[in-house]
């Protein structure tokens, strides 16, 4: 497998996309903190034990701000560094020593009138007197179009969760532990990513609706629902199938797995720029309160990127729309004792200018 190249003229387009939003903001420059943004724009992935910092000019003019010593590649017009470690430990007051890298290396351009950050990490570190904007929710509207980057690194790891379910239906039997699962999957995700991965999955507990492994023994007759969400280089993928342990499913667990994929149908008919998820929810829920058998009682979905969960939110607690470029995930599920304990089936789907986009083409049987 290649090795991923930070693509530049894709960093510098989500900096313009940025610079057009603080124009009709009338920002003078606009400090981001969270490790995820920092690589949105400038491409480049640090470690979460670190604290690096770009700054973004009205003019267009960005500063990164890395931890230890400038990256061999990234976009950015000027790149300064600080500290992260003294003889090899971890500093704790990385952020102080960042803001003052940043500070020193801003020190020569205008002073902002207002200035854009994130109110959930922006600290008192930076000692600029100005206006302050909460950009987050900005930034996170932009995010949701996933630019060609983002969509490369997001199919590899789908591709590690179409690996995992391949291993897992090839080793799943009674008996095993779930722990023994859980790292005969890492071990393929690592393998399929090529790299070490930089998030994991969330469901690899047997006979229950979800939850971590456990050093536990699968049963036979249970259905195992396995939740799976690696990141490759900070990107999440999430997709969930359900297995049969003994590969012999009750009728009534298969019944209830075909009612579960039958709500792809409804999605894949359904999703389009600007269509409610909301409406979606309601249509899918009136789907699955017509099952034999269990019930449906949680999220249908989100998106998915630079966090595991993005917009748009499938969830009534919402009132999102779709838009193009949206990657998101469809989770439909039915639970009931006599399933022992479920079946939640998960697939991820990009939105295009007419419908959507199937990322996670898998088998969905038990």
């Amino acid at each position: 497998m290649t090795a991923f190249e930070i693509n530049l003229d894709l960093c510098r387009g989500r900096q313009r996309r940025l610079l057009d939003e603080m124009q009709r903001q009338k920002l003078d420059l606009v400090i981001v903190n969270r490790i995820e943004h920092v690589q949105w724009l400038t491409g480049v992935r640090f470690g979460w034990v670190f604290s690096p910092a770009a700054a973004l000019s009205a003019d267009g003019h960005l500063t990164l701000c890395a931890p230890n010593r400038p990256p061999e590649k990234a976009a950015a017009d000027t790149v300064c560094a600080y500290e992260a470690q003294w003889n090899s430990t971890l500093r704790n007051d990385q952020p102080q020593a960042a803001a003052e890298a940043l500070s020193q290396a801003l020190a020569g351009r205008q002073r902002p009138r207002r200035l854009g950050v994130e109110f959930s990490t922006f600290g008192r570190h930076y000692n600029i007197e100005a206006e302050t904007v909460d950009i987050e929710p900005t930034l996170f509207r932009l995010r949701r179009r996933k630019d060609a980057d983002e969509l490369a690194l997001l199919g590899r790891a789908i591709a590690a969760t179409g690996a995992m379910y391949a291993e897992a239906r090839r080793i799943v039997e009674p008996g095993m532990n779930e722990l023994e699962m859980f790292n005969r999957l890492q071990a393929t995700a690592v393998e399929s990513c090529g790299e070490m991965l930089t998030g994991t999955g969330n469901d690899y507990a047997s006979g229950v609706r979800g939850g971590p492994p456990r050093d536990r023994r699968i049963e036979d007759g249970e259905l195992y629902i396995l939740d799976l969400g690696p990141a490759c280089r900070g990107y999440f993928a999430d997709n969930c199938r359900a297995l049969a342990v003994n590969r012999r499913p009750t009728d009534l667990q298969q019944a209830a797995c075909q009612h579960v994929a039958a709500a792809f149908t409804l999605v894949e008919q359904f999703v389009r720029p600007g269509a409610s998820c909301r409406q979606l929810v309601r249509l899918v829920q009136e789907h699955m309160d017509r099952a034999a058998c269990g019930k449906f009682d949680h999220h249908l979905g989100h998106g998915i990127g630079l966090f595991p969960h993005e917009a748009p939110h499938l969830n009534l607690n919402w009132d999102d729309t779709f838009e193009e470029g949206d990657v998101f995930t469809s989770e439909p599920g039915l639970y009931a004792p006599e399933l022992r304990a479920g079946i939640r089936l998960e697939n991820d789907y990009r939105v295009t200018a007419t419908g959507v986009e199937l990322l996670s083409d898998f088998p969905l049987g038990l």
